[in-house]
């Protein structure tokens, strides 16, 4: 059961308060953990990897290593979307912040380095993006480029 609270949020302000993240420079190759969903959840992260878009936020698409039809990525330092995660803990907060993005919602939790993860809630599978502190200046357009995929691939529901 999803018990965190849904606030759409207008863009702006989520915005300014993801500049806030800073900047670094680039590393080197992206490399993402590779989730091991149920074969059910993994046929739909396959849909959802036909159905991404080639570039996120003007970012061509650099998958991360390993390959996998589980993991995206778009720019370096890279955006990273992993289909298939785990249910976060933090969607059990009622106090959880989450927002909705062209009809996709999404729960955002900031990381200790100044990155944003954002989990797709209310949906059949459980899709993370990372956004590295490095594009939070970009607010939400990574979302917005992603969500038409998302609704796309992965029917509402709840995940199994």
């Amino acid at each position: 059961m999803n018990l965190f609270r849904h606030r759409p949020v207008v863009l702006p302000s989520l915005a300014l308060l993801l500049a806030a993240g800073g900047c670094s420079s680039a590393d080197g190759d992206t490399s993402a953990a590779v989730p091991s969903p149920s074969a059910t959840v993994t046929k739909l992260c396959r849909n959802l990897d036909q159905a991404l878009p080639s570039t996120v936020d003007d970012l061509d698409r650099r998958d991360p290593s390993p390959a996998s039809a589980l993991t995206a990525g778009w720019g370096n330092p890279a955006i990273i979307l992993r289909c298939g995660v785990e249910r976060p803990e933090k969607m059990s907060d009622p106090e959880a912040d989450g927002v909705e993005v062209n009809g996709v919602g999404w729960l955002l939790e900031k990381q200790e380095n100044e990155s944003f993860h954002f989990t797709t809630t209310l949906r059949r599978a459980y899709v993370e993006v990372t956004i590295p502190k490095d594009r939070t200046a970009d607010g939400m357009a990574p979302l917005v480029d992603l969500a038409s995929a998302v609704k796309k691939a992965i029917p509402e529901g709840i995940a199994d």
